[in-house]
């Protein structure tokens, strides 16, 4: 068995098991756990076990994920906007293609919180090949973004066959690749994965790091595998409070993966899901912090500061252009011209 596999295999997902490796309450964490599972890998623990209080926050179940909050389960309408189970078709060009409904590691803060990792939610193959003939029906879409889940958790067959299958489709010139895994089981980043990734060309793989922390060897030396096979990578970090949300972090963890060649692309106001109202920063501080770091790093460590606008209407771009006002709730203006209303955390 691949030793990937049986890092997934060994992974610690029951409560009592993380209760007692990290100390947490044993009745609270079975309690969280029954909404929202939990699953840390040999690695996570490694790094967990000698990490500060950011790198912990992110991946082990806390109480305030029962805290009663008026956000929604799905803020960003996917469930209307999912012609079949397996397709997000929020844009006209680009469709996101839900391979997989399970991670190495379940991040508190996940956008699907609602789905992922539970087994009732699960996606049979079949549906994910509904979800590529669905793709292919709709001369729109150049683009594919593959997702989840983290599709990295499929074994590389399946993976080879998704791929295959969405390369003949004559009119998707453009795929992607989001995963959480070089930063969560780097040894999953194979040269067996990377060989096979590279014959898809183009395809480009965007990664999720956070915090610097995260960066190990082992997370650098995944991402030096892919680059040389000829992916290009990019990187989605989420604004989270007690994470990142303060200078001397973000600038260094921005410079770091430049060094990684790793492009910093997104940093994301946190989507307003129930159950993370503990992780959210106010926009305000937000824009700060980017102002800050337009003065202290690299115009190439710069990612767009962007809001996923509740409803499905898709991304903005946090600029004086975009935004009509500010207070408890931010008033935005997408690209189209709509207005639409954010939630602001207080």
């Amino acid at each position: 068995m691949d030793a990937w596999k049986q890092e997934l295999q060994a992974s610690e997902s029951a409560a009592a098991e993380l209760a007692a490796a990290f100390g947490l309450d044993p009745e609270q964490t079975a309690e969280i756990t029954e909404s929202y599972p939990a699953r840390i890998t040999p690695y996570l623990r490694r790094l967990l076990t000698t990490a500060a209080e950011p790198l912990r926050r992110q991946f082990l179940p806390d109480g305030a994920e029962l805290s009663p909050d008026s956000l929604p389960e799905d803020p960003l309408d996917e469930k209307r906007l999912a012609p079949v189970p397996a397709v997000v078709h929020r844009y006209p060009s680009r469709a996101l293609l839900l391979a997989a409904n399970s991670c190495a590691a379940y991040c508190r803060f996940c956008t699907r919180k609602r789905q992922v990792g539970k087994r009732d939610k699960n996606l049979t193959f079949g549906e994910v090949l509904d979800g590529i003939a669905y793709i292919a029906g709709q001369p729109e879409i150049n683009e594919v973004i593959i997702s989840g889940g983290d599709p990295l958790t499929l074994a590389d067959s399946l993976l080879k066959e998704i791929l295959q299958r969405l390369q003949q489709v004559e009119h998707v010139t453009l795929l992607r690749i989001a995963t959480r895994i070089p930063a969560i089981m780097p040894e999953r980043i194979t040269p067996q994965l990377v060989e096979l990734l590279g014959r898809f060309q183009p395809l480009y793989l965007t990664t999720h790091f956070n915090h610097p922390d995260e960066l190990t060897d082992e997370a650098r030396h995944a991402c030096q595998l892919l680059s040389e096979a000829g992916v290009p990578l990019a990187n989605q970090s989420v604004l989270l409070k007690g994470v990142n949300d303060d200078l001397p972090t973000l600038s260094t963890l921005f410079t770091q993966l430049l060094h990684c060649r790793v492009r910093p692309y997104y940093l994301h106001q946190m989507d307003p899901v129930h159950g993370t109202g503990h992780f959210r920063v106010p926009v305000e501080h937000g824009l700060r912090l980017m102002a800050d770091l337009r003065r202290t790093v690299s115009g190439l460590a710069m990612p767009h500061y962007v809001i996923d606008a509740p409803g499905g209407l898709g991304k903005i771009a946090l600029t004086p252009d975009s935004i009509l006002s500010l207070g408890p709730i931010v008033r935005l203006r997408t690209a189209t011209g709509q207005t639409v209303d954010y939630p602001n955390a207080q």
